[in-house]
């Protein structure tokens, strides 16, 4: 009896986190079906990527300097698109906000919030480089100087950094930009 309780007690031990992985892999494929065409969440990961993943090209120690980043829901820790700034205006918590207009079969990024009130853009945020000016962010900016050269509106760029869905507005972000490259 006791060598019984033994195996069983083992094979509890082992199953049990490959139904608790299975039971979480089940959820997320309804989570995709019920979103359509919104873009959808690739993990049931926290708000801030995992700094030590070493596949991952973008700085995610820009993380540290993304006020009030539990609203930024990550849907791909690293994502690089292209397109041509539509707008660029600094955000009083310290922020670069722009619109890019993404270039072929980038669409598929975009949520129903994009199209409605982004006319159809990309929100892209370099964090930190302009003076913040909203007290609530606090130190936020404290100590980093953001070296990232801000494009002019009209030229065609290649960002790169977190694809995140802004939860309080509903649209797809590049958010932390992590590079800008000009494309000629």
């Amino acid at each position: 009896m006791k060598k019984m309780l033994s195996k069983m007690t083992h094979i509890i031990l082992v199953a049990l986190p490959l139904v608790v992985f299975f039971s979480c892999a089940q959820k997320e494929k309804k989570h995709k079906k019920k979103d359509g065409d919104e873009v959808v969440v690739l993990s049931n990961q926290a708000a801030t990527p995992n700094e030590s993943n070493s596949q991952v090209n973008c700085d995610t120690s820009l993380w540290k300097y993304v006020y009030n980043r539990d609203r930024l829901q990550v849907t791909e820790e690293c994502k690089t698109v292209t397109g041509v700034i539509e707008e660029s205006n600094a955000d009083d918590d310290g922020d670069q906000h722009m619109l890019l207009k993404l270039d072929g079969d980038q669409d598929q990024l975009l949520t129903k919030k994009n199209i409605k009130k982004k006319q159809g853009d990309m929100v892209i945020e370099a964090v930190c480089i302009n003076n913040v000016k909203l007290k609530k962010v606090g130190t936020t900016c404290t100590g980093y100087v953001n070296h990232i050269t801000l494009p002019a509106v009209g030229d065609h760029v290649k960002v790169t950094g977190s694809l995140v869905i802004d939860t309080h507005n509903g649209w797809a972000e590049i958010h932390p930009i992590t590079k800008i490259e000009m494309l000629h």
